[in-house]
């Protein structure tokens, strides 16, 4: 076996360090330092490490233990049964070498059943009766000992003080998972925010930190629940033979169990039901972050047995990751259609949130020298909104010796003209409006969707028709002639006319749209509609006030005040008028609040939207006759709803009221 290097040796000892202290942070003072989703991907690179040269392996490495001691101010019980931690699968491909590996080790078992429950996002506990009455309740701890917490566990309703059972067994202990519901997150943060204290991060550590209060009483105003899914009858006459008979048992039992599970017999079906609620998790009342699958057949479950960490019998598959931790090989600069120059990480592709990442925004220089980022360095990335990587945190502790600090560049790496940083703006700009990298992002934005939607016109041919000097601003794509694009690398006559055919199209599109394709600073197609809806001709927009244009609701100061600059500048005033000249939309008629198909409807709004202030989308619904009210009932329209959307989305779907994303909502308001 090949001797492991020094910098191999250097990177196992950090990941340890790290590991260590990210365990001992999470299990004994229940103030995690770290993602969930970036604990398992380090922990999976020390153990990739140590499987390649098992001569790095140490008896304290994380890899060889089961968690840390449990925390000192709660008296300590051994559990009766080991509480085994899940292996974890990141994937149907990984799934399906686990399902090979126990048919193996039971070759003449032909009929494949599986349990499928969502994976609760909260803290596992272990109770305990004797003779139907609750008599402990431990945490998980190190899943050989845990803390007993019972005194709080007795505060949360859906544990039951006494089994609902007319003959209850002697002793059995309920395994389970105590969480906080997204409508009690929201609520507690709402009362800490009113009462100036500080807010819960999320309610995952919110439930642990809760269960570990001294006073019992807090417990109980926070208002946990519980799911029990796991049970263990010592001397029953006759148990449950089945995970899916036991979850009956502990319903039957006064508990309450998670009613989105469903037995499965074939991989396909696992596969089926974990891509199902990938989508449908966001609109559960509380947080799960995978499908935990379960072989229902307990006499199977007891061949299988277990390793030394992990039954052989049950896996976690988990969702794609939101974090994830990888390493920096480089740190770029792009420019934009703006302007702005946006420092880049180039990073070792990882897989998040479905998608593989290999750069990662870096904002600007002063999230540079706040992230003390450098090349070498190991990060934490993550998408915002879902949509956009950008680097959390860097891990100092894995920072090798050669790093090299990054510098920002002084001059423009596309046309080598000065930049400037604006004052009272953190954003550094190239200046130069002839500058390749801000005509590229012009014509980019001009052609997407939401604004003139010209398909074909990506970034090739924009860059094509940039480098053969056809194009110096947008309104040269209305002179185009078939010719001159047929000339060009890969294009012909065919493909030239197609893309003059998308071109000519826009003629017809609304005066909105014109005005997001525009690109000027801070309109986005929301804003671009309620300005098109109150000045409903590009002279009114243009001769427009700041103080008319911020009297529009959902429009401020900031964006009055670009409005107006950008009209000021001699260049985009030509371009207006070319524009015009070639036949573009930029006028619309006036539209009553009653001719509005939204006219009469009601909408309530639930969540954080990707991009739309509250504000923003109520301004939007106002702007095209319909109303917004606080409350959802059988009269509301629609729901619009966003992240961590509360009691309001569960009451909609209690109702079968039409539901709406963002974008679908966007879309509604963009078709009147």
């Amino acid at each position: 076996m090949k001797t492991p290097s020094p910098a191999i040796a250097e990177r196992a000892a950090q990941l340890r360090s790290l590991l260590q202290a990210a365990g001992y942070a999470y299990y004994v003072l229940d103030n995690p330092t770290m993602e969930d989703a970036v604990y398992d991907q380090l922990y999976r690179e020390l153990q990739t490490i140590e499987s390649e040269h098992p001569e790095l392996v140490t008896p304290d490495s994380p890899t060889q233990r089961v968690g840390d001691q449990p925390a000192e101010q709660f008296f300590s019980l051994r559990h009766a049964i080991p509480l085994y931690s899940l292996e974890n699968a990141f994937g149907i491909e990984e799934f399906a070498r686990w399902q090979e590996r126990w048919q193996k080790l039971v070759p003449e078992t032909t009929v494949v059943e599986y349990t499928c429950e969502l994976k609760i996002d909260g803290a596992a506990l272990a109770l305990t009766y004797e003779n139907g009455l609750l008599v402990s309740g431990l945490t998980r701890g190190d899943g050989i000992t845990g803390e007993d917490i019972t005194q709080n566990l007795r505060t949360i309703r859906s544990i039951p003080l006494r089994l609902s059972l007319e003959s209850p067994p002697s002793i059995v202990e309920i395994r389970g998972e105590a969480f906080l519901p997204l409508a009690e997150f929201e609520r507690l943060n709402q009362e800490r925010e009113k009462s100036g204290e500080a807010l819960l991060a999320n309610p995952r550590n919110a439930a642990a930190g809760t269960l570990r209060q001294l006073n019992p009483q807090v417990v109980a105003q926070r208002r946990l629940k519980f799911f029990a899914y796991t049970l263990y009858l010592p001397n029953f006459p006759t148990p449950p033979s089945s995970q899916s008979e036991s979850l009956e048992w502990l319903h039957q039992a006064g508990f309450l169990v998670n009613p989105n599970r469903k037995i499965c017999h074939s991989l396909e079906a696992v596969e089926a039901y974990f891509q199902h609620w990938e989508v449908q998790r966001q609109n559960l009342p509380y947080l799960t972050d995978g499908v935990v699958v379960k072989l229902n057949d307990y006499q199977l479950q007891t061949e299988l047995g277990s390793t030394q960490k992990f039954p052989r019998w049950a896996i976690a598959l988990k969702y794609p990751a939101e974090e994830a931790p990888t390493i920096v090989k480089t740190i770029i600069v792009n420019v934009g259609r703006t302007g702005a120059v946006t420092p880049m990480a180039i990073m070792e592709p990882v897989q998040l949130a479905g998608t593989v990442v290999q750069r990662a925004t870096l904002h600007n220089r002063d999230r540079i020298q706040q992230l003390d980022i450098r090349t070498g360095d190991t990060v934490i990335i993550r998408k915002a909104g879902e949509i956009i990587p950008e680097v959390l945190r860097v891990l100092p502790e894995l920072r090798p010796q050669d790093s090299k600090i990054f510098v920002m560049p002084t001059q423009c790496p596309e046309c080598d003209s000065g930049l400037v940083q604006p004052a009272g703006e953190a954003v550094v700009r190239c200046v130069n409006s002839s500058c390749p990298a801000i005509l590229r992002g012009s014509l980019i934005h001009w052609a997407s969707r939401d604004a003139l939607d010209i398909r074909g016109l990506g970034e090739k041919i924009a860059v094509l028709l940039l480098d053969n000097g056809l194009v110096h601003s947008i309104a040269d794509l209305y002179q185009l002639e078939t010719k001159r694009i047929a000339e060009l690398e890969r294009m012909g006559n065919k493909s030239a006319e197609k893309l003059l055919n998308q071109i000519e199209q826009t003629k017809s599109q609304p005066w909105s749209r014109v005005l997001y394709g525009l690109g000027i600073r801070h309109i986005g197609s929301a804003n671009a509609k309620l300005l098109a809806d109150n000045f409903p001709s590009v002279a009114q927009l243009s001769q427009a006030s700041c103080v008319s244009l911020a009297s529009v609701y959902g429009i401020g100061p900031e964006i009055a005040e670009s409005v107006v600059n950008w009209f000021r500048i001699s260049a985009n005033q030509a371009l207006i008028e070319r524009l015009q000249s070639a036949g573009l939309q930029l006028s619309s008629e006036v539209k009553t609040a009653s001719e509005s198909q939204l006219a009469g409807k009601t909408f309530v709004l639930t969540g954080t939207l990707p991009t739309l202030s509250r504000s923003e989308a109520k301004a939007l619904i106002e702007a095209n006759g319909g109303k917004v009210t606080s409350s959802v009932s059988t009269k509301t329209d629609y729901v619009v709803v966003g992240e961590s959307a509360g009691s309001k989305l569960a009451k909609a779907e209690k109702f079968g009221l039409k539901l709406l994303d963002e974008v679908q909502f966007i879309n509604l308001c963009n078709t009147l």
